[in-house]
């Protein structure tokens, strides 16, 4: 596929946009293939949307799966209640959309607050999930953590989303990388800007809050844990996590950044196939 394909903002041939109920406002989704019998739920990182996920929905869809790609609240086209929001607000929201499609059972690929957000799910409701891909994410908020995002918060409501734009592009993926991939750059800075002020306040407190490592070792859903290789702040701790669920498949995807499925979309396609490979159909 070309780069022009890794993130696209408009309408998708072959999916549909639905708006649906969440537990505190509508929500904004694409839904592709959405007779077949397996399913596929993607959720994004903060200040993006569902955009980031359009080559592998676009490659699931044309395989045989149905698949899901939800805007968080505040983001993309999903409204934004009021802030602050927290991570099991969010578990909620996908909950919502699976119950409103009558979807008993979903396969899970959640990238950074996608991927906590995926914990919270396997955690809070295990009979729901058939199986995890967890990408650059981690299972709790320590302070250090949970404190670089005052500033970002207090720059947001002082001069908007767009201040956070670029910035937030290069530390996902580095000035080198953007120069030389200007399409995607310009994309990606685009998806930010979407982003509700109130949107990302609320998730940014949602991830202050993050609380979910001293019950992950509870799940024993199928796993597999996708980092990047100069995803630095995050290595560490997904190591742990593999670590902690000795039964996962750890992949790092040597050179990508912060969103794999971006800058390096052939590795991380080929990790998420193997991965729905992996195991058999949900009952």
């Amino acid at each position: 596929m070309t780069e022009l394909s890794v993130i696209d903002l408009n309408d998708w041939p072959g999916f549909e946009r639905r708006r649906l109920q969440g537990a505190a406002g509508p929500l904004s989704i694409r839904i592709g293939n959405p007779a077949a019998a397996e399913t596929v739920l993607f959720n994004h990182s903060i200040l993006t949307s569902s955009a980031i996920w359009h080559r592998q929905a676009q490659l699931l869809a044309k395989a045989g799966w149905r698949v899901i790609c939800l805007d968080s609240r505040g983001h993309g086209e999903s409204a934004a209640p009021p802030a602050p929001y927290t991570m099991d607000d969010l578990v909620r929201d996908n909950i919502a959309v699976l119950d409103a499609l009558e979807i008993a059972k979903t396969h899970y690929v959640g990238v950074s607050q996608g991927g906590m957000t995926g914990f919270g799910l396997g955690i809070r409701y295990p009979d729901r999930i058939a199986s995890l891909l967890i990408c650059a994410a981690r299972a709790d908020a320590p302070p250090p953590f949970a404190a670089a995002w005052d500033d970002r918060i207090a720059l947001v409501r002082d001069k908007g989303i767009d201040a956070l734009a670029r910035p937030t592009a290069e530390r996902w993926f580095g000035g080198e990388f953007l120069a030389n991939h200007t399409i995607v750059a310009e994309k990606l800075v685009a998806c930010i800007r979407q982003t509700s002020t109130e949107g990302f306040v609320g998730c940014a407190q949602a991830i202050q809050g993050l609380n979910y490592l001293g019950n992950v070792s509870e799940l024993k859903l199928p796993i597999s844990l996708v980092i990047g290789s100069r995803d630095e702040l995050l290595i560490e701790p997904m190591r742990q996590l593999a670590k902690t669920l000795s039964h996962s498949n750890y992949t790092k995807i040597e050179g990508a950044g912060h969103l794999p499925q971006l800058d390096k979309p052939d590795e991380f396609d080929h990790a998420l196939l193997w991965h729905l490979r992996s195991y058999p159909p949900s009952p």
